[in-house]
């Protein structure tokens, strides 16, 4: 393992007000790093906060920076009410981070770390094929796209500027305070209700928010991160039934799952509308995270019952 370095300077956290940008100032305060948040919303948490009408309001933030990690995105939805989805996406996931990334090396930035999203990779795996960082990138919907789009020009900024780059492409996200069909899956599982879910016979990657917080903080002063994308999970790849056996039993619930055919859950969902959701749900997704453990050293320190635990430790689902 390469030696690290010191973080060198303060840091620009964009995003500061959302799941993960919130979590990170606090984490990076708390680590002794000088950092401030900048967000659209009010930002809570540990270590410097600045509200911003528009995120190209920053660049005057951007002097005497070292680092910065660009959060600040257009999430995926489901239901998207855009006229143009892939524009807003586009104006919102690779102008965006483009105009500011060219700022930030205009200011001397050394080092600039974007968190996409495997959705860049695509949406599904084969069983027992996980996604690894030399495979040709395939994004389905419009935020995969923009994504896909801003790390391209991202590295063309840093090949011409000097400026170094790290992208990371994290799956779902949890933690505290996370949201939609995590956070409806544990009310679930809390209030025992039976989910029709036993007979999925899947494996999916899903990484812990203080897992991705470790490795963003370790990417912000690692010499070997410089110029390299990165995928990142929790190490342990789950089934949708063992995920759920994990939540009871972290809750100290009884498990009851229910065995109806796959091919029953998949007419059901259609009839319903949810058929993406119930992919998500019986789909494969995996990350290959060897990279990230022989090129920077890095192990997930925590691992899934871990993560479930921060969860109701912070916030009873």
């Amino acid at each position: 393992m390469q030696p690290l370095i010191s973080s060198g300077g303060p840091v620009l956290v964009t995003g500061a007000g959302g799941f993960v940008g919130q979590a990170l100032v606090a984490h990076l305060a708390a680590a002794g790093i000088a950092v401030t948040g900048v967000s659209r919303s009010h930002a809570r948490g540990a270590g410097s906060s600045v509200r911003l009408a528009r995120y190209e309001d920053a660049v005057p933030l951007l002097a005497g920076r070292a680092c910065v990690v660009h959060l600040a995105a257009r999430v995926h939805v489901m239901r998207d009410a855009a006229h143009d989805p892939l524009a807003a996406f586009r104006a919102a996931n690779t102008d965006l981070p483009v105009f500011l990334a060219r700022q930030a090396a205009a200011a001397g930035v050394r080092r600039f770390v974007f968190v996409s999203s495997i959705k860049v990779n695509g949406e599904a795996t084969a069983p027992g094929q996980p996604f690894t960082e030399n495979d040709a990138c395939a994004p389905l919907d419009p935020y995969g796209v923009s994504k896909w789009e801003a790390e391209q020009a991202l590295r063309e900024v840093a090949s011409q500027t000097g400026m170094e780059l790290v992208i990371i492409r994290p799956p779902l996200i949890y933690g505290p305070g996370v949201r939609a069909n995590f956070a409806a899956l544990l009310r679930a599982v809390a209030q025992g209700i039976p989910l029709p879910l036993g007979a999925i016979d899947n494996r999916r990657s899903l990484l812990a928010l203080d897992n991705l917080l470790d490795f963003i903080t370790l990417c912000l002063r690692h010499p070997g991160a410089a110029n390299q994308t990165f995928l990142v999970s929790d190490a342990e790849d789950l089934s949708t039934p063992e995920l759920i056996r994990r939540m009871a039993r972290v809750m100290q619930k009884p498990v009851r799952l229910i065995t109806l055919p796959v091919i029953l859950l998949k007419a059901a969902a259609l009839v319903l509308g949810r058929r993406n959701m119930l992919e998500r749900l019986c789909g494969n997704l995996q990350l290959d995270i060897s990279k990230a453990r022989t090129r920077l050293g890095w192990n997930p320190p925590l691992t899934v019952e871990e993560g479930l635990r921060r969860i109701l430790v912070d916030n009873k689902p």
